[in-house]
């Protein structure tokens, strides 16, 4: 029985995906509910399953190819089994004339996608691997089992033996890779915030050792009561909250010519990952504890890592929260995530030399810069509440006392 292998279909805010990488080919047996492609959208990336026991009978749309909401991507056979090895050389002989003289004249062989990529990314001649696919097929397991055995043979070689590929001198190699759908989806949001918003930015610095010692003091405790470590950045959290609270203006957004102004707290957290930075985002953080925002951190930071975050994860949001300081930043200007008026910008923690009632004391200090929508809010707002974040920073009791 054949089966339709569509695409998923995208929320509302998503118009089309990326065909990103087919971990099944035709003719591989696939067991129910087993991975076999990947689909890229602006904001995360969508499992396809197999829908039963079978096989790929055909890819429609392959890597690289663009897709919308519910198109057919392949073909499927449930029930049926990989070709067996007798009818390979069956299907060989029934493949077209010119591929064969191709193949006999110049020793090409036929690669699937993932194979050839792998192939070109170890500088692998395709010719030297032998294919175990469906009609000799060179798979991408093919090519990285003849890596891994190259690899295994290297020592043997002479340890004074010159590298077999050298770059000559003054050659300027290069590499160009189509951008990513995330990585594209962001660089339109950052120019469109830059070029929508009177965007401006205020600075100020906070003396970070009352929290370090509030930390050192409890970190072990909090560790063994809740099982988290306790962070800096829940402690942020929970200032920015106390400070939006105070200051409606920068939790509001501006749609259209309305502001719309929220009664609760949905704080986004920038998190870094390898296919760009995604914005999930903590809801109602008045009501979250310090194990719970900690908590909620590291599983966010884990669904990143591994391509997992949902676009109910990264969707709302009325402020955000970068920490470039764990890259060792010590000063930028952030840029809106759009529609909210508001972020803040954490960074490393520097000693410096600080005036403290007329004697010179070495502190650890702390770069916060808050960029905000200057149609929305004025100057003053602004300063307020960076001066509030510091306060509470730098006297924690603050957030318990709501002084």
């Amino acid at each position: 029985m054949s089966i339709e292998i569509k695409a998923p279909v995208f929320p509302e805010s998503v118009a089309e995906g990326t065909v990103a990488t087919w971990h099944k080919q035709p003719g591989e047996a696939c067991s129910r509910d087993e991975l076999i492609v990947d689909i890229e959208t602006d904001k995360v990336v969508l499992e396809v399953v197999a829908p039963a026991d079978g096989v790929i009978e055909e890819v429609i749309k392959g890597e690289g190819d663009t897709v919308e909401s519910g198109e057919v991507i392949a073909k499927f056979k449930e029930g049926a089994a990989a070709a067996p090895a007798a009818d390979k050389a069956e299907s060989k002989e029934a493949q077209a004339p010119a591929a064969e003289a191709n193949e006999a004249a110049s020793s090409d062989v036929v690669l699937s996608p993932a194979a050839r990529k792998l192939a070109e990314e170890n500088g692998v001649d395709p010719g030297a691997v032998k294919g175990t696919g469906k009609s000799g097929l060179v798979t991408k397991e093919d090519v990285q089992s003849f890596v891994e055995s190259q690899k295994a043979a290297k020592p043997a070689a002479a340890p004074a033996a010159a590298p077999e590929v050298a770059l000559s001198a003054g050659e300027r190699p290069e590499k160009r890779v189509p951008m990513t759908r995330l990585r594209a989806s962001i660089a339109k949001r950052l120019v469109s915030a830059q070029q929508n918003a009177a965007m401006l930015t205020t600075f100020n610095e906070v003396n970070m050792k009352p929290l370090m010692d509030l930390r050192k003091q409890y970190k072990d405790s909090f560790e063994k009561r809740h099982g988290i470590k306790l962070g800096f950045m829940s402690l942020f959290v929970k200032a920015a909250t106390e400070a939006l609270k105070r200051f409606p203006m920068v939790n509001a957004s501006i749609d259209g010519n309305d502001i719309v102004y929220h009664g609760y707290q949905d704080i986004g957290v920038a998190v870094s990952s390898d296919r760009g930075l995604v914005v999930p985002v903590l809801r109602d953080t008045d009501s979250m504890g310090l194990a719970d925002v900690e908590k909620k951190i590291v599983e966010y930071g884990t669904k990143a890592r591994d391509g997992k975050l949902a676009i109910e994860d990264m969707t709302g949001g009325t402020f955000t929260i970068s920490n470039g300081g764990v890259f060792g930043s010590l000063l930028s200007t952030p840029i809106l995530n759009p529609p909210q008026t508001g972020i803040l910008g954490m960074h490393k923690i520097q000693e410096r030399p600080m005036a403290v009632n007329g004697e010179v004391v070495v502190l650890p200090m702390m770069y916060l810069a808050l960029s905000y929508d200057h149609r929305m809010i004025d100057g003053k707002e602004a300063v307020q509440f960076l001066v509030a974040i510091k306060e509470m920073v730098e006297d924690p009791a603050r957030i318990l006392l709501d002084v």
